[in-house]
């Protein structure tokens, strides 16, 4: 039987990852982390970042039963602990030079059925243990970047009235449009994608905005911008001189706000798929930056353990701007998977930073981020509140108003 995935596209998914997502250099090392599920593409991008030059590709894999075998039989005190050797080794990669891919592509309720409060500590204990390397990345000190593969299972979470064969492919060829490798040149696409991006963020860059002020239907939020915040979208250059693509695909432009200046209350427009749970109908309200009440229709209680991780976790790290239109939108399609749900709706992040949202970021200090209103915290998790019934204006600092999005569209 042919495969439900396209071979051309997916070779050239895989030729868009390692060129345009990760950038990667002629004698540098990758570091790859993927579900087993993906296997034929991490084959596809080992090869292809060989033909660039690659070092040495070094995957790591995870695997469904595996992980479901630690909650069915794993001692409750494993709950509490992480690979911290696993980690310290990629940190001391990064260090030296290695780039970072991810794919996604494994079962996003996969965990839904266990115990949350086991979930929700495995969760702190990696995000404790992953800080040597998220620092890396965070910091953005290297070249990374994030795509995805269609694996059954989360195919069959967003057609669960197909086939396993039908939803893989409905999955993949979603992937290939979002990640514009279903055109003839996707390098070119992803060019021309990029200055649009890049036109936006100078637009906003040159505003100079000290806050942006959401409304719709359950939102009335000012979102306060950190102190010298920089606007980001599409390619940007990391800190050892490597322009890379973060993530594939990508619709939005980003920047940092201020951790102590956000006031009101917003409603999330998608649900949330965090850590094997659908959260939804989130509603908060922000008191001097801090979320000080939330809850949701579904999977509060998930919701509540994300903002009880630590005390950064109830402020805000990133603010994005996606118009309604844009292509992950119009699919129609709940994907299940940040990477994809982000680039449909406005969205913002609990939690950390990034420290290249800020005019000189790159030579910024962890206590210069923090006194210009960078939050920082164990977690990032973004979620979505934008639609075509949000309107946004830009504040400026004498306090006049001006559009930037009005009915979800850029004004």
């Amino acid at each position: 039987m042919s495969s439900p995935i396209d071979p051309v596209k997916l070779a050239k998914l895989a030729e868009v990852a390692v060129n345009v997502g990760v950038g990667l250099q002629p004698g540098q090392d990758l570091i790859l982390t993927a579900p087993m599920t993906a296997l034929p593409l991490v084959r596809l991008i080992a090869a292809a970042a060989y033909r660039a030059g690659a070092g040495v590709v070094t995957p790591i894999f995870a695997d469904e039963a595996i992980a479901l075998a630690r909650y069915q039989h794993g001692q409750d005190a494993s709950f509490d602990t992480a690979p911290n050797w696993l980690y310290n080794g990629m940190a001391e990669a990064f260090a030296n030079g290695a780039a970072r891919m991810a794919i996604v592509g494994d079962n996003p309720m996969l965990l839904a059925s266990q115990d949350p409060g086991k979930v929700a500590r495995a969760g702190k204990a990696n995000s404790l243990a992953y800080q040597p390397a998220l620092a890396k990345i965070a910091g953005f000190d290297i070249n990374w970047s994030i795509c995805s593969y269609p694996g059954e299972a989360w195919a069959q979470q967003i057609f669960p009235d197909l086939d396993a064969d039908a939803a893989v492919h409905q999955l993949a060829e979603a992937i290939f449009a979002a990640s514009r490798v279903d055109q003839a040149d996707p390098v070119a696409a992803w060019a021309a994608h990029n200055a649009a991006l890049r036109a936006r963020t100078q637009w906003l860059n040159g505003k100079r905005f000290a806050a942006l002020h959401f409304t719709g239907p359950g939102t009335d939020l000012t979102v306060g911008l950190a102190d010298g915040h920089e606007w980001q979208g599409g390619a940007s250059t990391a800190k050892n001189g490597v322009t890379c693509n973060a993530n594939i695909p990508t619709e939005e432009v980003f920047t940092t706000p201020h951790a102590l200046r956000v006031e009101g209350f917003v409603s999330a427009t998608k649900p949330l798929a965090h850590q094997g749970t659908l959260i939804d109908g989130i509603q908060v309200r922000f008191e001097a930056g801090r979320i000080v009440e939330a809850k949701a229709t579904k999977g509060e209680a998930v919701l509540q353990k994300l903002i009880d991780s630590d005390e950064g976790a109830r402020r805000l790290g990133e603010v994005a701007l996606v118009p309604h239109g844009s292509p992950i939108s119009q699919s129609g399609l709940l994907f299940y998977n940040t990477l994809f749900d982000e680039n449909a709706a406005c969205h913002i992040a609990l939690g950390q930073c990034y420290a290249k949202c800020f005019l000189g970021g790159a030579d910024l200090t962890p206590a210069q981020i923090a006194a210009q209103g960078g939050n920082a915290s164990m977690i990032h998790v973004d979620w979505m509140i934008g639609s075509g019934l949000v309107d946004i204006d830009g504040i400026g600092a004498d306090g006049s108003a001006e559009p930037v999005f009005r009915r979800g569209e850029w004004a």
